[in-house]
């Protein structure tokens, strides 16, 4: 799968606008109630990116969550980057939407 070009990704990004690119990535940051939601958020986005075989940096501060999304063997971002942004924005409204 093929990097995207620079117009790809900002068009993909329309339809995941909390979603950012940086570098060669495409990063949000996830707010939580606390540390054990924000394991928990993590915890079912292994699941997806596990069963994508596509597994994003994550970085974990406390009630915070930040996953940056990037297809190493491209050398840049791909569709698959945004597939699990979707998936991980869905993880978030279906399990921890107040």
């Amino acid at each position: 799968m093929p990097a995207l070009t620079t117009k790809q990704v900002r068009l993909h990004l329309k339809a995941v606008p909390n979603w950012s690119k940086r570098a060669h990535t495409i990063l949000r940051t996830f707010k939580f109630d606390g540390f054990s939601k924000s394991i928990e958020f993590v915890n079912r986005v292994a699941r997806k990116a596990q069963k994508a075989d596509h597994h994003p940096d994550i970085d974990i501060r406390f009630n915070k969550v930040t996953l940056a999304l990037t297809t190493h063997d491209e050398g840049g971002i791909t569709e698959k980057d945004f597939s699990l942004a979707r998936q991980c924005d869905e993880v978030l409204s279906r399990f921890f939407a107040s």
